[in-house]
């Protein structure tokens, strides 16, 4: 039996989605034996009989704690480490945990992993029964065949990688009672979504800082970087969401966007339409939400201009779509900058394309660079987002994309991986220090992972960069700024 670390967290059964993610505080670490510790669970039942049992006893759901908290034993589940410039995650094991759905009410296992969760192969699942990997009301499954009843409880172990970040360090620009504001660098995500977990700010400020049980005031893309707030009380949380709702918070950002923008100040009131929130995808649309940006150029070096922003609203991507409408996308933007939107990049509004073949083409511009996990996505979310358009038969299994092989030997024997680098954390002048030491890491591969049978290459941390940053925010009782980034000083160069 393959250890687990229990997360804690309710979530969907696929081994690569966190879409249903809820509340811990109900399920128990598992002793070296698989097995709960004792009078930890109440969810087992004296006459629970086997989990192939058609008269079998189905416990009542656990009552969970309202809210998303993570605590150290969270952060022990891996180590982070720095290398060719990123920061990067140790493969950990995971347990993804469900309730069962309705629809899949009388279904058996093999029935609801054969047409809902086609991102493996029916061999997959029947190997990770016959390993220990899943379970039925805490009871390990080995039979696919078993009807699943209602309130019955799933949980599958995976072996799970997470994707780089930026090796930029998180800096604290100020805490006090009620409050912690960071300077957040790009391409790390604000909170555990999709593939991100440990690199995110949320775990980071836990792990490295102890700075725990926070509250989201606001949100910025994984793309941007700067002034990221949180609350220390559920109080002061409601009080700035407050401020938000009545529009009192000033709001400053800054973007280095494609050629000579307009000396004068702009003003685009366009109302901002969601394409997709699977992806994150949106476009100026007459049937979408009024929002309005302000924007003022601060210097053009004649290729891109350096612009400030002032959203007024905050719809979702507000700045670079109406950016991208007025014809001067953010120069590396991977969403609003691409081809997919056609050979004006979506200047005008003008896509000419369905929102269906939009989303494929942008899928197809990143799986040709290999680069899907900058849209937030693996190759096995690919079919719920982009339905059947450019895509084969609904009833064949998604197809994953071609990538290097690793080694030719490693083919179901787990090996060892030998990492060069193990790093350890200081806190020194209010950032987090990530430590290299020349001391060898073994962490063994999975033989159930397909991710440990292949090689991705490390992307560039200049892919991981947008020239969209969160310069400053004043509210009410507050006003807190970052420095200005490289990229729109006035003697920055591009490459």
């Amino acid at each position: 039996m393959i250890r687990a670390q229990s997360a804690r967290r309710l979530v969907t059964l696929d081994c690569r989605s966190l879409a249903a993610l809820m509340s811990e505080g109900s399920l128990k670490r598992k002793e070296p034996n698989g097995e709960p510790e004792e009078g930890t669970r109440k969810r087992r039942h004296k006459k629970h009989k086997g989990a192939g049992d058609g008269d079998r006893f189905v416990p009542p759901p656990v009552k969970r704690k309202v809210g998303v908290s993570f605590g150290d034993e969270h952060f022990r589940e891996t180590e982070s480490y720095l290398e060719n410039g990123l920061r990067k995650v140790r493969p950990y094991y995971f347990d993804f945990e469900t309730y069962c759905k309705g629809r899949w009410v009388g279904k058996s296992l093999l029935e609801v992993f054969a047409k809902e969760f086609r991102a493996e192969p029916l061999e997959y699942y029947e190997q990770a029964a016959q390993a220990g990997r899943l379970r039925l009301n805490e009871v390990l499954v080995r039979d696919l065949n078993v009807v699943l009843k209602n309130n019955d409880f799933l949980r599958n172990t995976v072996h799970r990688h997470e994707p780089p970040v930026t090796a930029q360090l998180l800096r604290i620009l100020a805490e006090n009672d009620e409050m912690v504001v960071v300077d957040k660098p790009p391409s790390l995500p604000v909170h555990p979504c999709g593939r991100f977990r440990h690199n995110t700010v949320i775990f980071i400020l836990g792990k490295e800082y102890n700075l725990k049980e926070l509250h989201t005031i606001h949100r910025l893309d994984r793309m941007t970087s700067g002034v990221l707030m949180f609350a220390k009380t559920l109080d002061v949380s409601k009080k700035i969401d407050e401020q938000v709702r009545q529009r009192q918070l000033e709001k400053e950002y800054v973007c280095r966007v494609c050629g000579e923008f307009p000396e004068e100040e702009v003003t685009c009131e366009e109302p901002i339409f969601v394409v997709s929130y699977k992806i994150g995808v949106c476009r100026v649309d007459p049937k979408g939400k009024p929002c309005k940006t302000v924007f003022q150029r601060l210097s053009y070096n004649g290729k891109t201009s350096v612009v400030k922003c002032f959203p007024y609203t905050g719809r979702t991507h507000q700045i670079r779509v109406h950016l991208q409408y007025l014809g001067h996308p953010i120069v590396n933007d991977p969403i609003y900058n691409t081809e997919a939107w056609g050979p004006n990049r979506g200047k005008g509004g003008e896509v000419n394309r369905t929102d269906d073949e939009l989303l494929w083409a942008l899928v197809e511009v990143h799986k040709s660079k290999q680069s899907l996990d900058i849209l937030d996505i693996s190759e096995e979310d690919l079919q719920p987002i982009v339905g059947n358009v450019g895509l084969k038969s609904s009833t064949e299994p998604v197809q994953k994309e071609p990538r290097v092989p690793a080694d030719p030997q490693l083919k179901d024997e787990p090996q060892q991986l030998t990492l060069t680098e193990n790093v350890s954390f200081e806190k020194t002048d209010g950032s987090a220090a990530c430590r290299s030491t020349e001391e060898p890491r073994q962490d063994s591969r999975d033989s159930l992972c397909g991710e440990c049978k292949i090689v991705r290459a490390d992307p560039s941390p200049t892919d991981l960069v947008m020239y969209l940053h969160a310069l400053h925010y004043k509210g009410a009782e507050f006003d807190f700024s970052s420095e200005m980034p490289d990229w729109a000083q006035d003697d920055w160069q591009e490459d």
